[in-house]
């Protein structure tokens, strides 16, 4: 989907469809109120935030989903509210037919914030 590297976050949005557009600046704005603190950037190709150096999240759009990627502690931490949503090691596919779980972005950023600065 990417024809060149993203140099920055604004960059690798605009290159998508206006509707995905609007569900990746969402899941950005969510990930910067939870952790204000974190460092935006591009790592892997995708829109990835630090914190003290180390990565928080990172999330990229696919042609169905959102892919949030929280490490696998993150994954760890939340298995129950992640059991309706397709998940790997480290990532989690949120569909976009479905609203994009806010809340659970949150607590999920607020747990790997814990986790960095520890």
């Amino acid at each position: 989907m990417l024809a060149s590297k993203p140099k920055n976050i604004d960059e690798y949005i605009s290159i998508f469809p206006n509707e995905i557009q609007i569900v990746l600046e969402l899941v950005r704005s969510t990930i910067i109120k939870t952790a204000p603190n974190a460092v935006e950037g591009i790592s892997y190709a995708m829109p990835t935030f630090k914190l003290n150096g180390k990565q928080l999240v990172y999330f990229a759009a696919f042609k169905n989903h959102i892919g949030f990627y929280a490490l696998p502690s993150g994954n760890d931490a939340f298995k129950k509210e992640l059991l309706n949503y397709k998940t790997g090691k480290g990532s989690i596919q949120f569909p976009l037919n479905k609203p994009m779980p806010t809340n659970l972005i949150t607590k999920i950023v607020v747990y790997r914030v814990e986790e960095v600065t520890l």
